[in-house]
């Protein structure tokens, strides 16, 4: 074990021999009694192991029974890392630089020991496709590269028109051209590793950005991909439903939820998916804020960080001019053929 003070939390003195890690109640770690022992946290940068630590300490004054409680503590505390030597060798210094605060984020979030270092390579194995590449898609297709997610590729042949621009997705230079060559340059911007070809391969996760076709969402649930919605129009976001085919509501099971308040939803459902208002009342704002949240909701997925993300059998949302997120519940529809009522009712 080479031990490091988790990144994300600074050391700070309450007193000359109490430490407190972190600044925020929520993550604020404090360690009362060190005195002498407290030269020890100088060493925790990861570049000895527990054996160089403990010498090193003992050349400074400290005793090695000293700086081992030092250590126990800080480990029982669960402040102290261990990243994989062999995850940091295969890490160019440049990607581990602009990639530490996602480690750091990973670090403190999961707690898993390891400096992030397991999240980082489930991301780095990922490969999400993302349908739709105008003002949210390509935002959502630049957070995941930026992350860490090792291939993001794109659908959507239509031409680039101005109001797809955004900051963090399509530019100037992308105007005419098919979208998803353009949210692939955004991909190599944020993360010129990340691989953007679409090789066919049955991805581990689909985001639904634009309006799609039942034949899509069909084929999504007989392959068993997980897909994500997304949507920002009429000045309003929504993210969800995560669905995990066979286990969690599908959009169709949402559909069939709003015929039950609506008989007349699938009509506007059938108009609403081929014709598009123009310009889209989405602002860049709402774009990023929707981007935001759908990419931290795809990489809760990928980093497997709970059993049931929040947008599993629901949605969050968004509408102007509060700006508040709420959730809605989508429960499985016993109408929809997709499989997941069938598994809710069944017996734990």
């Amino acid at each position: 074990m080479r031990p490091a003070l988790k990144a994300g939390l600074l050391p700070l003195w309450r007193d000359r021999d109490t430490l407190q890690l972190g600044v925020d109640p929520r993550r604020a770690v404090a360690l009362a009694g060190l005195g002498k022992a407290a030269a020890v946290i100088s060493l925790l940068d990861g570049s000895r192991d527990r054996g160089a630590v403990i010498g090193t300490a003992q050349a400074y004054g400290v005793p090695a029974e000293a700086a081992d409680r030092v250590l126990a503590l800080l480990a029982a505390a669960g402040v102290l890392d261990d990243f994989p030597a062999r995850l940091r060798a295969s890490l160019p210094d440049p990607l581990r630089a602009r990639l530490a605060p996602e480690l750091a984020t990973a670090a403190l979030a999961y707690g898993d020991g390891d400096g992030g270092a397991r999240t980082l390579a489930r991301r780095r194995a990922a490969f999400i496709r993302v349908h739709g590449a105008g003002r949210t898609g390509a935002c959502v297709a630049s957070f995941l590269a930026a992350s860490g997610i090792g291939h993001v590729a794109c659908a959507d042949p239509e031409p680039a028109e101005p109001a797809d621009l955004a900051p963090a997705g399509l530019i100037h230079a992308d105007l005419g051209a098919p979208r998803q060559d353009g949210a692939a340059r955004a991909v190599r911007r944020a993360a010129p590793e990340v691989r953007t070809r679409d090789d066919g391969a049955l991805p581990d996760l689909v985001i639904l950005t634009a309006p799609t076709l039942p034949d899509l969402t069909g084929a999504l649930v007989r392959d068993r991909v997980a897909h994500l919605a997304v949507r920002a129009d009429e000045a309003i976001g929504v993210v969800g439903p995560l669905v995990r085919p066979a286990s969690t509501a599908c959009l169709r099971c949402v559909d069939l939820r709003k015929a039950e308040g609506d008989p007349a939803w699938p009509k506007i459902l059938a108009q609403a998916t081929f014709a598009h208002a123009r310009p889209q009342a989405c602002d860049t704002v709402l774009a990023a804020m929707t981007a935001a949240l759908a990419s931290a909701q795809a990489l809760a997925f990928i980093d497997r960080a709970w059993a049931s993300p929040v947008t599993a059998n629901g949605t969050l949302e968004v509408a102007l001019p509060d700006w508040q997120w709420r959730r809605r519940t989508w429960l499985p529809h016993p109408a929809c053929g997709c499989g997941a009522a069938t598994a809710a009712a069944a017996p734990a």
